[in-house]
């Protein structure tokens, strides 16, 4: 079994955005995989449909796909926010978000749909998980006509904001919108912090997306963010076990690899290209 395989451009050009969406593209194209480029960075917000679509054509003239868009936005705007002017401002985020994607071709985009505590950024609040719950859902609900008019899924994804921690929260969570363009964004690596990713998949089914490939290692019955190395293939996800689960619920969609190592921030001097040319190797490897 082989999947669609790609590249997130943060590996690629760090989180500043500097290295431009073709540069990034002519990477992607030198190791043989598809590009998840990065809206708010890399993409501007002030981005336009003509610029949009001359970058999909570059990246068709090269062969490279673009088929979902990632962002970091939501760390600081929240669709679950407490606030209505934050909140208001993370859907219009979301709405130029959709419209880019299809601009652009691509297929999903990845969303936070909330956080209850922002660990590392002590700024933010820590608001109610009933709160995040009501208010994202609520946000989502007016998202959803527009990503059905646009034909763009929205793939909520699991990470470490305190908020729908296990695949059955996911699940409850995702079904009570009853839209085939909602779903998840599957982070591999994120999952092992309480569970494991191939019990989210067989759980999930037809609702998983996109993937994101990263590994981790826990430690201490944890770990933090030093858990997530420069190894594809150093952790304690059972890539087997995920291709097999992926197999069994008929899963087509991309996998892109996303694997910055945390563990190094902020000292860390990213790009580091050397380990977004040996993550490259290694997702061939383990997806085909």
């Amino acid at each position: 079994m082989s999947f669609y395989t790609a590249i997130n451009y943060w590996v690629l050009g760090g989180f500043a955005g500097e290295k431009s969406a073709r540069d990034a593209i002519k990477d992607a194209k030198e190791m043989g995989l598809g590009l998840e480029l990065t809206f708010g960075d890399c993409l501007k917000p002030n981005i336009t449909q003509a610029e949009c679509e001359d970058l999909a054509a570059f990246a068709r003239d090269k062969g490279v796909g673009l088929r979902t868009l990632a962002t970091g936005n939501y760390w600081g705007v929240s669709l679950g926010a407490d606030d209505e002017r934050e909140r208001a401002a993370a859907i219009k985020f979301t709405e130029k978000y959709l419209q880019v994607a299809a601009w652009l071709g691509a297929g999903a985009v990845l969303v936070v749909p909330g956080a209850v505590q922002v660990a590392w950024d002590p700024s933010r609040p820590v608001v109610p998980y009933q709160t995040v719950w009501e208010k994202s859902a609520a946000s989502l609900r007016g998202l959803l006509p527009l990503a059905e008019e646009l034909g763009i899924d929205i793939g909520l994804e699991n990470v470490w904001n305190k908020f729908l921690l296990s695949p059955m929260e996911f699940k409850l969570y995702v079904e009570q919108f009853a839209s085939r363009r909602l779903g998840v964004y599957l982070d591999l690596g994120n999952a092992m912090l309480n569970g494991f990713p191939e019990h989210w998949v067989e759980l999930l089914g037809n609702k998983v997306k996109a993937v994101h490939a990263k590994n981790f290692k826990g430690a201490d019955c944890a770990g933090g963010l030093h858990g997530f190395g420069d190894d594809l293939l150093a952790g304690d996800v059972d890539f087997p076990a995920v291709v097999a689960a992926l197999g069994r619920i008929g899963y087509a969609g991309p996998v892109t690899a996303e694997m910055i190592p945390f563990s190094r921030l902020p000292d860390l001097v990213l790009p580091d290209m050397d380990l977004a040319r040996k993550t490259a190797g290694q997702l061939r490897t383990l997806f085909g």
